[in-house]
């Protein structure tokens, strides 16, 4: 679905990603992980249009380099940054609405969906994003994403602060998007959770991917997991 070829990004003159290639199939589950600095977050803005970026980013046979991000958006992509954007003013009722695209086919997700993946949510349908804790806008947005009906998601640090409980929430979350289709691109810092969830791993060190394989090959390699991960 996603195939992404000799892509380099990064901020003015500073080069963070340098000729990173990767691929995400139909219903996989991807792990991407690395130290803090790596050039994981800059690749997924990439991706959306964020950040400014040369080389190939192909989403189902189309180039999307040179596309508005509403656009990247459009064609099937949804991204959970790590700063947990919400619309502070508005109830989160009215955030997940907001994550509808209009016009578009019957969503595989509703409302009712949202709330049985995280019933926190339903406690505080009427209450305002602004006033949630970080765990319970980590959700929301997690949860507003799904709304948009996307064919491929792209999330960075879901369990970054969280308590032990919702980083398992989180987990059982990304089992079932698994379970129903969805093709993730995860960025996490957890090995075990990545370990738990992903079909395959890619560990990224210095702007580079550094490793491909399955999460038992990983955590069977000692140099890898010493270098790379701090492990």
């Amino acid at each position: 679905m996603l195939q992404i070829q000799n892509l380099s990004a990064g901020y003015g003159k500073s080069r963070v990603l340098q000729d990173v290639s990767l691929q995400v199939g139909p219903g996989e589950l991807v792990a991407l992980l690395g130290r803090n600095g790596s050039g994981r977050s800059t690749l997924a803005k990439a991706i959306m249009g964020l950040v400014p970026a040369q080389g190939r980013v192909v989403w189902r046979g189309q180039q999307l380099l040179g596309r508005t991000t509403f656009e990247i958006a459009r064609a099937g992509l949804g991204y959970v940054p790590e700063s947990r954007d919400v619309f502070p003013d508005l109830t989160v009722t009215q955030n997940l609405l907001l994550g509808q695209k209009p016009g578009h086919a019957a969503s595989r997700w509703s409302m009712n969906d949202m709330f049985a993946l995280f019933p926190q949510l339903q406690q505080r349908a009427h209450v305002k994003a602004g006033v949630l804790s970080g765990g319970e806008q980590q959700m929301l947005t997690l949860c507003r994403t799904l709304m948009g009906n996307p064919e491929l998601i792209l999330i960075d640090e879901p369990t970054e602060g969280l308590a032990p409980q919702l980083v398992a929430q989180v987990a059982t979350f990304l089992g079932t998007l698994k379970a129903r289709g969805v093709s993730v691109l995860l960025i996490e810092q957890k090995l075990s959770i990545a370990l738990q969830v992903s079909n395959r791993c890619l560990v990224m060190g210095q702007g580079r991917v550094v490793f491909e394989g399955s999460p038992a090959t990983l955590l069977a390699n000692e140099v890898v997991c010493r270098e790379w991960l701090a492990l």
